[in-house]
């Protein structure tokens, strides 16, 4: 099974993103509200992925965070609820959201998601209420944006940046694509000297 993918982007549609790794084009089908934070094509990303395999297809869902393909993972094994389904779940409202409405037995809200009816909605609060991981906003960066962003982060604390102002920095060096820790460092401290 693939667990995680790092590569090259190639391209990123709605119908999911092409990944190069070492040559090989790989398509990745993501959420729909994950599509805006891969960064574009050209940069490295780095998926964690389940790998669904059937006789007739072999196919690799990503997650940005560790947290969202738990999630994925949990709405899958629902009798029911195929990947298919679960990525439109997922797809239809932020993951923080679907959590709660999980949580609170909003079968209404549930029901908004395209696909999903109150019959469906209502199995999902039923089966998953109180099993789904905690999904902390102030989640690291590390288990989205992959390594060494934790040690980034924790040199520029060192430095005297603020931690969430560290963290907005070695996101969106690593979005540019900067992979080595030496070049996420440098290149966040550039960002921050732009703006401060």
């Amino acid at each position: 099974m693939i667990a995680s993918i790092k590569g090259i982007v190639l391209s990123k549609q709605p119908e999911g993103v092409i990944v190069d790794v070492n040559g090989i084009g790989y398509h990745v089908s993501i959420p729909l509200c994950s599509l805006a934070d891969i960064p574009e094509s050209g940069s490295t990303v780095f998926l964690h992925t389940y790998t669904h395999v059937r006789e007739d297809s072999l196919q690799l869902f990503g997650f940005l965070s560790n947290e969202e393909k738990k999630i994925f993972t949990s709405l899958i094994g629902i009798n029911g609820i195929g990947p298919k389904l679960g990525l439109a779940i997922l797809s239809g409202m932020p993951v923080q959201k679907l959590v709660e409405a999980i949580s609170s037995e909003n079968v209404s809200l549930l029901s908004t998601i395209p696909g999903l009816g109150k019959k469906t909605s209502a199995r999902l609060v039923l089966e998953l209420k109180g099993k789904l991981p905690s999904f902390n906003m102030d989640e690291t960066i590390s288990s989205r944006l992959g390594a060494h962003a934790d040690d980034a982060i924790s040199a520029l604390v060192n430095f005297g940046y603020k931690k969430p102002l560290a963290e907005k920095a070695v996101e969106q060096s690593v979005k540019n694509g900067t992979t080595a820790i030496e070049d996420i460092i440098r290149e966040a401290l550039k960002y921050l000297n732009e703006r401060h």
